[in-house]
């Protein structure tokens, strides 16, 4: 099934914060990070500016440790901008999914949780419908966790399946192996898991130019929007080129 003509796609610039700093990773490897900007309520603003209408955070840190360790330069984001954010990384209980809420949090991710503790995340959907977003994050076709470091078995279908009915906002794809790397989207993956889900999804990792914005805005009328992270950084896409692709 192709976009139709009135599907509006949605870019979602990042924001991955390791030890109060905005930086980008490559494959997902924390020791493997580029610094791009040591005060990410700037860079935020800067995305704004540029006429982005979201901003995607990630609490790397908060990843691994399965708590918020980042929480000053989030909070220091959400003071920064107006346009909504989105906030994964760490949020394993109902109490941060609160307070990430209460604090101005548009929708929050969860990830390990939905492997881990599937009641809690059909809680969290009941308790915020629409404010919900479901990370699936895999390599090789398997959904990886605990900051893409712990293994399973199952495959992004059927960790979606499991939440299908209970008002997810959106599920983020992520390819690990394309994460950070520039090698442009796994689009047929993607194809395959909107087709699955039959709720938007938003795809993540590799985007290298304004050739997949597009191709990802014709796969499937299910792929919502992409996340956005090196190739704006390292400007190989200004933000006027992609928010172009994305409108045309």
């Amino acid at each position: 099934m192709k976009a139709s003509s009135k599907h509006t796609f949605k870019l979602y610039p990042a924001i991955d914060l390791k030890d109060g700093a905005c930086v980008r990773l490559l494959h997902g490897r924390m020791d493997d990070a580029t610094v791009y900007n040591q005060d990410p309520g700037s860079q935020a603003a800067a995305f704004e500016a540029a006429g982005f209408d979201w901003v995607h955070i990630v609490d790397l840190n908060g990843a691994f440790a399965g708590k918020a360790i980042n929480a000053a330069a989030v909070g220091a984001i959400l003071s920064t901008i107006s346009i909504p954010a989105q906030l994964g990384g760490g949020i394993r209980d109902m109490s941060a999914v609160e307070r990430w809420l209460g604090a101005g949090m548009a929708r929050v991710i969860l990830g390990t949780a939905a492997v881990h503790d599937p009641e809690f995340v059909s809680e969290a959907c009941r308790n915020y419908p629409g404010q919900i977003v479901l990370g699936v994050d895999a390599r090789d076709g398997k959904v990886r966790t605990e900051g893409w470091d712990g293994e399973t078995d199952l495959t992004p279908a059927e960790i979606v399946k499991r939440y299908a009915d209970d008002g997810l906002a959106a599920v983020i794809y992520t390819d690990i192996s394309r994460d950070g790397a520039l090698q442009g989207v796994n689009v047929e993956a993607t194809a395959a898991l909107a087709e699955a889900a039959g709720i938007p999804v938003i795809a993540s990792g590799g985007v290298a130019s304004a050739q997949d914005i597009k191709a990802l805005k014709a796969a499937h009328a299910n792929i919502e929007g992409v996340i956005m992270g090196r190739a704006l950084y390292d400007r190989r896409i200004e933000p006027a080129e992609a928010l172009a692709a994305a409108a045309g």
